[in-house]
């Protein structure tokens, strides 16, 4: 499962050029990584709020992706509670409430210190579209 979702997240050239990793994909869970480097503070010196949103949707969309159909964000609200300078962060994405069509996930960021740096919470949209590369009659 793993795999298939790396290679589907693959393609999402975003999420790769600000340097966001996949670490762990399980059904209805998943989590990532971001080393935090001087490209991605703002003028202020803390990592912007881009770079967070996008680690948290990545995990999400690994998370939402694990049950073999291509899933996609409907709504996601993001709260920024302390501020994260340079060094890895690590987002994990769990499937608060599960529905056939219409899942809802929560993501936590937190610093290498274990500290809550942000919160995103996501409404996805199951399409009927397989993941490609995922056997559709495999639990």
């Amino acid at each position: 499962m793993l795999q298939s979702v790396r290679d589907l997240l693959a393609h999402d050239s975003f999420a790769r050029e600000t340097g966001v990793e996949i670490t762990h994909v399980e059904p209805g869970k998943a989590s990532a990584r971001l080393l935090v480097g001087p490209k991605h503070l703002n003028g202020a010196g803390i990592c912007q709020g881009g770079a967070l949103f996008t680690l948290a949707d990545t995990a999400f969309a690994a998370a939402a992706n694990s049950h073999r159909h291509v899933t996609v964000s409907t709504c996601a609200n993001m709260a920024f509670l302390r501020p994260a300078g340079e060094g890895w962060l690590y987002a994990e994405a769990v499937e608060a409430f599960s529905h056939e069509r219409l899942p809802y996930y929560v993501v936590e960021i937190r610093n290498a210190s274990g500290e809550l740096v942000a919160q995103m919470t996501s409404h996805g949209y199951c399409t009927r579209t397989p993941v490609p590369g995922v056997e559709m009659n495999k639990e």
